[in-house]
């Protein structure tokens, strides 16, 4: 039973199969919603420019005729220019139906290039999985929507034809140009009414569609335990997260350093700040340390904070190998580093003028048992 439970796939995508899924062209997709987009914007776009655009192939086409005869131009060439300048007029219309595409796909899905879907596979020449597809709930529903289409396609030209019959009898009666300028002007209107009916089957198709790829998308919880392992199992992965983390630990010690007492040098190979707050009976904390390059930097935020900086080489060198970041140093360590922090706070009463004599360090003790530390 948890085996089963195991395989169940009850679990969203994760962003990396999501990813993976675009990359492969599987996104969702409603062909109902760019119908819609397509057939709207190209009634009301036929509508506006239906004068406009007929008048000039009329035009275009009765100079066709009327050069056809004579000899100044050679036929062809005058059907060339004729086309491209008809695809001039005609050109605008062409974009309102690819910018609607191209606007109702970055809706639902957006738009990807993917190559995978182009690739044949043997398993959609399987028998028994085409005929599964045929029964599937897919299937059924894009029956389902087929149907509807029908009915409300069939329902929205029934309704035009029966508003504008006498007008569309009397056509014939009119002049060429002006029917061929209201019969564009009523397929206009034909589409129009299609397109907002079918919004009805957009609307109840693009949630379907967004659950239904949802639904495909699904992991069992086994899969997304493996793609964990394997994501961070990576030695890329794996070094990439040890840089940051390393980078994030060097930038907190860097703001802890304006807050210690005393920055304990090597004096140019380690640095170690010393924080010890007089109102806790905790020992001195050490908050920051670096090595080379890292101690450099701490001895320059030090002396832009006026934090005293100390050379104490043994000292630095046992508390920066025995001590972390956050860390308080350790037991034996605490006379010596008593010792500092008393010579830190004597200069500090010396340089306000509290003491007149100017104190002195002294040698600092460090006992035996840290000097195998030492590097």
């Amino acid at each position: 039973m948890a085996e089963q439970q195991a395989q169940e796939k009850t679990e969203d995508a994760t962003p990396r199969k999501l990813e993976k899924a675009r990359e492969d062209g599987k996104i969702a997709r409603s062909r109902e919603l760019n119908s819609v987009a397509i057939v709207t914007f190209g009634a009301v776009a036929a509508i506006a420019m239906a004068p406009k655009v007929s008048s000039e192939l009329i035009r275009l086409t009765a100079s066709l005729f009327a050069h056809a005869g004579i000899n100044e131009k050679p036929l062809p060439t005058v059907i060339g220019e004729s086309i491209v300048e008809a695809l001039f007029y005609v050109f605008p219309f062409l974009l309102i139906l690819f910018v609607s595409g191209l606007l109702s796909s970055l809706g639902v899905g957006g738009v990807t290039f993917s190559t995978k879907v182009l690739r044949p596979k043997l398993e959609r020449m399987n028998v028994l999985k085409g005929f599964g597809r045929m029964f599937s709930t897919q299937s059924l529903v894009e029956l389902v929507k087929s149907i509807a289409k029908f009915v409300l396609i069939a329902g929205a030209a029934i309704t035009v034809l029966s508003v504008f019959s006498q007008d569309l009898m009397m056509l014939g009666s009119l002049p060429i140009n002006v029917a061929i300028n209201e019969g564009a002007q009523y397929v206009g209107i034909a589409l129009l009414v299609i397109g907002t009916v079918l919004v009805l089957v957009a609307a109840i198709d693009v949630p379907f569609q967004i659950a239904h790829h949802k639904k495909q998308l699904k992991m069992t919880k086994q899969e997304i335990k493996d793609e964990l392992k394997d994501t961070e199992g990576k030695p890329e992965v794996k070094a990439r997260l040890r840089a940051l983390q390393q980078q994030v630990s060097r930038r907190q010690m860097m703001e802890e350093v304006p807050s210690a007492d005393v920055v304990i040098t090597n004096p140019e190979h380690f640095s170690v700040a010393i924080r010890y707050d007089l109102n806790q009976a905790g020992a001195p904390i050490m908050v920051a340390k670096g090595a080379d390059l890292m101690a450099f930097r701490i001895r320059e935020i030090a002396d832009d904070h006026d934090v005293p900086i100390v050379p104490v080489p043994p000292l630095a060198r046992a508390i920066f190998n025995t001590t972390e970041a956050g860390d308080e140093i350790s037991a034996g360590l605490y006379l010596a580093v008593a010792q500092v922090l008393a010579y830190v706070y004597q200069l500090e009463q010396y340089r306000r003028g509290q003491v007149k004599n100017v104190p002195t360090l002294g040698v600092v003790e460090v006992p035996d048992e840290f000097g195998e530390n030492s590097v």
